[in-house]
């Protein structure tokens, strides 16, 4: 049987058709689910082993990125989504998704309705969509095991990426070592350098995983790099799709 995988839609949502398409080619069963469709219990969360909120501008972005939802998810679904978290199940959020996830307060403590962090815009206080290098890190994500160490190449499109937090929490996710991705420059190295760290993220964090290694957030976009064709130089190159992992690790942690 497929793993059944819900892909949250609402108002701006704009990755959720490459999302699924990526899940798709792991063997899943993706399923575009409105948030009012979990609002109205037409859908249930718990029928599900993977929640991915993918990216695009929710809602418009009014207020700060991913806000609004983050204030649906924790106001009308937080049982449903705290049932869903007690069952094992899993929890993907990418670009707009990574911004819900940490005003929601999953990320990076997995504590529902306590945000300890936020995704600012971007230092040079523009939209960047560039590729950029990414090294994985060694963390609790499940999304990212067997790529420790290794050195990929993603697509950014964001204008609000710059993650902060105070002093204190940002050396409690280092001790907890909850960064599962970081900006690094062409000789593997993290890096607070502009274009490498395109927003000027605190540690050049791009990614980061909850304690249980169940929940991962990520800026940049693996949807979009499933194929080869989809890199710029793939003519030139023979670059392997360097996003393909995260969905396979996915589906092989959520039982598929």
């Amino acid at each position: 049987m497929r793993v059944p995988v819900l892909i949250l839609r609402t108002d701006g949502t704009n990755c959720d058709v490459e999302t699924a398409y990526a899940f798709e080619l792991v063997g899943a069963e993706p399923h575009l689910v409105h948030v009012n469709e979990l609002r109205r219990r037409e859908v249930r969360l718990t029928d599900y082993r993977l929640l991915v909120i993918p990216g695009g501008f929710t809602y418009g972005d009014d207020v700060a990125a991913g806000k609004i939802l983050a204030v649906e998810l924790t106001s009308f679904l937080r049982e449903e989504i705290e049932e869903f978290l007690a069952k094992g199940g899993l929890v993907l959020g990418i670009c707009n998704g990574f911004q819900v996830l940490v005003r929601t307060g999953l990320l990076p403590f997995g504590k529902l309705g306590e945000v300890q962090a936020v995704l600012m815009p971007n230092a040079k206080g523009r939209f960047e969509c560039r590729w950029v290098r990414l090294r994985v890190e060694k963390s609790p994500s499940v999304f990212t095991r067997g790529m420790e160490g290794q050195v990929v190449e993603w697509q950014a499109a964001h204008g609000e990426g710059c993650f902060y937090t105070n002093a204190e929490q940002l050396k409690t996710i280092e001790e907890q070592g909850l960064v599962a991705f970081r900006y690094v420059d062409a000789e593997g190295r993290p890096t607070q350098e502009y274009p490498d760290n395109p927003n000027g993220s605190l540690n050049a964090i791009a990614g980061l995983s909850d304690p249980t290694g169940r929940i991962l957030g990520v800026m940049p976009h693996p949807e979009r790099f499933v194929l080869p064709t989809q890199h710029p130089n793939w003519r030139r190159k023979k670059i392997p799709p360097a996003g393909l992992f995260i969905f396979q690790n996915a589906v092989r942690a959520a039982g598929g």
